[in-house]
């Protein structure tokens, strides 16, 4: 049987909730600051900071996101509402990032290597915890490059993603996954430290 193939890291993309429940599309917008100059992208993780906006998520063995970006709405520097995919960081205004933070959703995922390459992992990655990478968006499509780390699979209480199952359709082997079902092991919404 012909799978499909997956060619590169895509982000982080909600399919439902760790209960099975479908998601729904439920999201919040969450304000980004006039002054923050880096791109976020569709599928990128994002946490808030203490100003009360949010930031991309750039941790990989350590930290608690609050969710997934999702896309943005924001004011140009020509003074019109843009609704877009990616935040380009430079010239905008009244930015609001559309997040999925709701702590118990799931998300797919592809498995890479430290360069951002294809990998994959085995079903004993159910059940573990996985290092991010964050990867480079592209403003082509306005897709994340983020992805988890092959081989970072461990019971490492601080790892930011915990796998909880495995996408069968695009297996390359019997026991080779290209990309799993993940959900933020240390959500910032359960963190007891706030921000």
């Amino acid at each position: 049987m012909a799978y499909p193939t997956v060619s590169a890291p895509y982000g982080f993309q909600a399919i439902n909730r760790v209960d099975g429940t479908p998601y729904a599309g439920q999201t919040r917008l969450i304000p980004i600051a006039s002054t923050y100059n880096t791109a976020i992208f569709a599928g990128d993780l994002v946490n808030i900071v203490g100003t009360g906006t949010i930031v991309k998520f750039t941790g990989t063995t350590t930290g608690s996101p609050c969710g997934v970006f999702m896309g943005v709405e924001y004011v140009n520097s020509l003074g019109q509402f843009t609704p877009a995919q990616f935040y380009p960081g430079t010239s905008v205004t009244e930015a609001f990032g559309i997040v999925v933070d709701d702590a118990v959703a799931a998300f797919k995922v592809a498995v890479t290597t430290a360069a951002s390459a294809m990998s994959s992992a085995g079903s004993a990655a159910v059940g573990s915890n996985m290092s991010v990478l964050p990867g480079t968006g592209s403003t082509t499509t306005g897709n994340s490059g983020a992805s988890v780390l092959a081989g970072s699979e461990a019971n490492t209480a601080g790892l930011p993603m915990r796998v909880i199952a495995t996408v069968d359709n695009t297996k390359t082997a019997a026991d080779s996954f290209v990309e799993l079902i993940v959900k933020i092991n240390l959500h910032q919404y359960n963190n007891t430290t706030g921000v």
